[in-house]
């Protein structure tokens, strides 16, 4: 029925039912948000416009209770083309006309409703972020977290995930190259699930996601709306209850092979010419694409709902502004060109019909059934103009004082120091992740050089001949529980040691930004210090933020997770002939330890697994010593100085080493010495450490430039052999040491 007194022009607006400010606070907004909807718009609102109000004020599209702090990160540079936030996703400039386009994004709520479907859209919806900039998807990573591979729920969930970003980045055509799986008690409820993609442009072909031009038309392109995914958006931006399975229709469903011929049309449509402005239909579907692109440039636009292409009968204007069906763009295509983009469409099959015009009025006025059922100011609706914005209490979190205050190298265990190391080794966050990875095809397109396993994952540019990208995720969430600050220096430091440890220039990061509820001021403060720690780190590396994504809400009534600012880091390698391995090479090379060993154990995996603790002081991160590194690590790389390269990360420098006998192309062995004595060396996680191995030939070389870096490096012993011997730990099999690597988690999963 129609609402009293709710009239635009004196022409009466018709909605599907009566709205007040209860109805408001249902769909999620807050009353004092309801009334600055009616303060705004200056009358009652449609329940169509509540609809759109509710998906674009929260935080999933407004970052509303976030974008304050996002605003002090590092988010331009001499080589980013566009600012962060003022495109579907981030874009490098790295010569030769050409520019990298990447970002990474959460689909977290939807995968612990329905794994399968919900990973599967989380890729589709990060690469429809790519193409729609003009880039061709030339590599896709993960990060993903999940509770104790105990339970039987947590082994559905990483199998669904798994087979979900599997199925749909094979069948789509885009390698899966890298990432990581991480297991922590508190993601039993809320997994992570952070999807990232990488594309090549021409800087000359990039596209805009903005509506200029009265009389352009608005053109739907790609799948039909249904019901699928409605408040998509509004359910990633609250916490999950007891009823999550009645929050499943609110999962889109992807269709992989529907993606890729959308794919192709797309980038021979901006080839072509003929587009103005185009936007993926993601997040808050037709609502976000027509307001965000109206809003960018101060458009308008007119929508008949009638035109829409929909796969279910008499749906409301409501469900298809909000729909969150996959496989969709809105595109605004030049006046004139109708044909040109019909017949481009039409060779790719890919459904394509006008849906309404661009106006100068920056109104989005839309129609359905004859009836005018939304009229409201697009830059009322989104973030940069009305949506609101808030600056969240924050305190220090009640248990970082009793945490930190730990002495974590006083704990006291029966655990000998050689079984640790089998504990370790087969930790699910240390074992090796080939049960994953293997489930990807990595090679699809023959782009790729160095894939899943390594530090960072290699791909050419065939572009650019001789030229190559590394890019790598990161995060260690126990870190930023403990420290926030320290925590987030560290995500980026390490991201960045990832790409640097292939031979790569770390150029600029995109982050996932993954917490808790941001209305809990402890909550609020691991958020803020995270992020004062992630900018200060770009800052030092000359690494801007291009974009990303904030997850709020990812708690249940039993879990709430450590915060987890997930880091995509990207690097360029100018020669691809030059691109370094983590793996020992060959028989009689030297193995080197860079850095300095601290004795550090606080938040570390040994005591995880040993002590059953999370707690202590997270490791000490010096930027000017981390920056030090990375300069001697790229100038040994670029010399030729280097057999192989391996971060220390999880487990330490004994878990690093024993990695670096197993991972390569061949298993191989290692004798070596004068690491130390008790846990805190041999498992210590200090940062800014990285071994090496070299050839007998260029070692009094490599010595030389690590020397004129002020970069402590240490002869530890010698690569070669059947066995992995370490001095004071233990003596043992090269093929025990790959078994228990590669066999954990297959072993887990079958069970």
């Amino acid at each position: 029925m129609a609402n009293q007194n709710n009239t635009v022009n004196g022409k009466e607006l018709y909605s599907e039912i009566a709205v007040t400010k209860e109805t408001g606070m249902e769909l999620g907004l807050t009353a004092a948000e309801y009334d600055m909807i009616c303060e705004k718009i200056g009358r009652t609102p449609t329940y169509t416009e509540v609809g759109m109000y509710s998906v674009m004020w929260s935080e999933h599209c407004s970052y509303k209770n976030s974008i304050l702090q996002l605003k002090t990160l590092p988010r331009s540079g001499a080589n980013m083309l566009v600012e962060a936030g003022e495109e579907n996703a981030g874009l490098v400039d790295i010569g030769d006309g050409y520019a990298v386009c990447f970002k990474i994004e959460s689909h977290n709520h939807p995968s612990a409703i329905e794994p399968y479907q919900g990973a599967a859209t989380g890729v589709g919806g990060i690469l429809r972020d790519i193409f729609t900039m003009g880039a061709r998807p030339i590599a896709a990573l993960n990060s993903l977290r999940f509770g104790s591979l105990d339970t039987p729920r947590t082994r559905y969930l990483l199998s669904g995930v798994v087979k979900g970003i599997g199925d749909y980045g094979n069948s789509f055509g885009v390698p899966t190259v890298g990432g990581e799986v991480f297991f922590e008690t508190c993601y039993t409820d809320n997994p992570l699930v952070n999807a990232m993609a990488v594309g090549i442009v021409r800087t000359d072909k990039t596209a805009s996601a903005t509506a200029t031009g009265v009389g352009n038309p608005v053109m739907y392109l790609g799948s039909g709306t249904g019901r699928d995914g409605i408040h998509g958006a509004s359910m990633a931006s609250k916490e999950f209850e007891e009823n999550a399975e009645d929050m499943r229709p609110t999962v889109q469903v992807g269709d992989p092979f529907a993606e890729k011929v959308l794919l192709e049309a797309t980038l021979e449509l901006i080839d072509a010419g003929v587009i103005v402005g185009i936007q993926d239909m993601g997040a808050a579907g037709i609502c976000c694409s027509t307001s965000e692109m109206s809003a960018k440039d101060g458009a308008g636009m007119e929508v008949n709902l009638d035109l829409v292409p929909l796969r279910e009968a008499d749906m409301s204007a409501y469900e298809i502004m909000l729909s969150e069906s996959q496989e969709r763009m809105l595109a605004v295509v030049e006046k004139g060109k109708e044909d040109i983009a019909k017949a481009i469409c039409d060779k790719w099959d890919v459904p394509i019909v006008q849906i309404g015009t661009v106006t100068d009025t920056g109104v989005i006025n839309a129609y359905r059934n004859g009836e005018l059922c939304v009229s409201l100011p697009a830059e009322s609706l989104v973030l940069g103009g009305g949506a609101p914005v808030y600056e969240r209490e924050w305190k220090e979190a009640s248990y970082f004082a009793d945490t930190s205050s730990v002495d974590t190298n006083a704990l006291k265990t029966d655990v000998a120091n050689d079984k640790a190391f089998w504990i370790l080794l087969s930790s699910p966050t240390i074992a090796s992740k080939r049960w994953v990875y293997e489930q990807y095809d990595s090679h699809v397109r023959t782009n790729t050089v160095q894939t899943s396993g390594s530090d960072a994952a290699v791909t050419r540019i065939k572009e650019i001949p001789g030229k190559a990208l590394a890019s790598a995720t990161d995060c260690n969430s126990r870190y930023v529980y403990l420290n926030p600050y320290r925590g987030g220096l560290i995500a980026v430091a390490e991201s960045a040691r990832n790409v640097v440890c292939s031979g790569a220039r770390p150029v600029a990061i995109t982050n996932c930004l993954n917490f808790g509820n941001p209305y809990d001021p402890e909550v609020y403060w691991q958020f803020k210090e995270a992020i004062r720690g992630m900018g200060d780190a770009c800052r030092k590396f000359d690494t801007p933020v291009t974009g990303g994504n904030v997850s709020f809400h990812n708690e249940s009534q039993n879990h709430a997770i450590y915060p987890t600012p997930t880091i995509g880091m990207l690097g360029v390698i100018d020669d691809v002939t030059k691109v370094l391995t983590a793996g020992f090479k060959n028989e009689g090379d030297q193995v080197y330890v860079l850095g300095e060993n601290k004795r550090e154990l606080g938040g570390s995996e040994y005591v995880r697994r040993i002590h059953d603790k999370v707690v202590g002081q997270t490791p000490e991160l010096n930027l000017d010593t981390e920056h030090a590194l990375y300069q001697a690590i790229l100038e040994c790389a670029d010399k030729q100085l280097l057999q192989s390269a391996h971060d220390c990360s999880e487990g330490g420098v004994a878990i690093a080493i024993a990695e670096k006998c197993v991972i390569g192309e061949q298993a191989i062995g290692a004798n070596i010495r004068g690491i130390g004595t008790d846990a805190a060396d041999f498992f210590g996680e200090s940062q800014s450490r990285v071994v090496v191995s070299v050839s007998p030939d260029n070692a009094s070389s490599f010595e030389s430039v690590c020397a004129a870096h002020n970069v402590p490096c240490t002869n530890v012993g010698t690569v070669g052999g059947d066995t992995l011997i370490i001095e004071n730990l233990l003596s043992a099999s090269v093929e025990e040491v790959s078994k228990t690597y590669y066999e954990t988690l297959p072993g887990i999963m079958a069970s």
